[in-house]
């Protein structure tokens, strides 16, 4: 009768002892389970958080100004704009892309120098870039690197018009300026331009709603076509910022530093 009892306490004893090493066991393999799970997915974590808190870039089209540009992933990036929320973009074989010095080109230079696809990748896997983007079904046409000048006047804005107050050493600034320019027009920056004169004397000017662009093979259209008995074609502003970059001549009739009419002389 005794060692009947004693062999139901040893076959207790021997269940519970089984019990808790099996759940002893099994939370060491939850947590080493969830350890390596979280080492497997610490690298992709920051992408991944930046993309979900991020609107998707499908027939997304707009201007986002003075923006943080940050790298996604090969092709595919995200625009911060102060106030704004975040939004993905892609680039296509077409798309423009601008440097001062970061993406490429010179730091201080008055001229934007054209970028490649690969530079612009380069530059933002170093790190953020402060940039205005031109969206348009959620592919990029245009980005283009802001100056330090113009990051600092448009911080907290998030608007275009910041950058037309930008003040650039050397060159005459346009504020009340009148007058008729003949010479090399540059972009400064959105909506600002230079023109040059003969004595190489650079004058700023702003472009306004009403600024009449005609083209005559340098801006666009040719000396063949024409609207409003012009002699040449109406152009978009875009135009005229595309041709500026790459630089061109032209008349500039400029009243209170505002461009009343450009005109190439192709």
């Amino acid at each position: 009768m005794k060692n009947r009892h004693l062999r139901k306490a040893v076959l207790a004893t021997a269940a519970i002892t089984a019990g808790l090493l099996m759940t002893a066991c099994q939370n060491g393999t939850d947590d080493s389970s969830s350890g390596t799970s979280q080492s497997d997915t610490a690298s992709p974590v920051a992408a991944a958080e930046k993309a979900s808190d991020s609107k998707d870039s499908k027939g997304v089209s707009g201007s986002f100004k003075n923006g943080e540009v940050t790298y996604l992933a090969p092709g595919k990036y995200i625009v911060s704009v102060p106030g704004k929320d975040d939004q993905q973009f892609w680039v296509a074989d077409d798309t423009e892309v601008y440097g001062v010095g970061t993406i490429c080109g010179e730091a201080g230079s008055k001229v934007d120098a054209p970028c490649t696809l690969d530079q612009l990748e380069s530059a933002l896997k170093k790190g953020a870039v402060n940039a205005d983007v031109e969206m348009k079904n959620g592919a990029a046409t245009l980005v283009t690197e802001r100056r330090a000048a113009q990051q600092d006047s448009g911080s907290g804005s998030g608007g275009g018009s910041d950058s037309r107050e930008t003040v650039v050493e050397g060159i005459n600034e346009g504020k009340g300026v009148n007058g008729t320019w003949f010479g090399n027009v540059s972009y400064l920056a959105p909506g600002k331009y230079t023109v040059s004169d003969m004595k190489g004397t650079e004058q700023q000017f702003l472009l306004a709603d009403d600024t009449k662009i005609w083209g005559y093979g340098d801006i666009c259209g040719d000396t063949n076509t024409g609207e409003g008995g012009q002699g040449g074609t109406e152009c978009t502003e875009a135009e005229l910022e595309t041709a500026a970059k790459k630089g061109f001549s032209a008349e500039v009739e400029i009243s209170n530093g505002i461009a009343t009419t450009i005109r190439d002389d192709h």
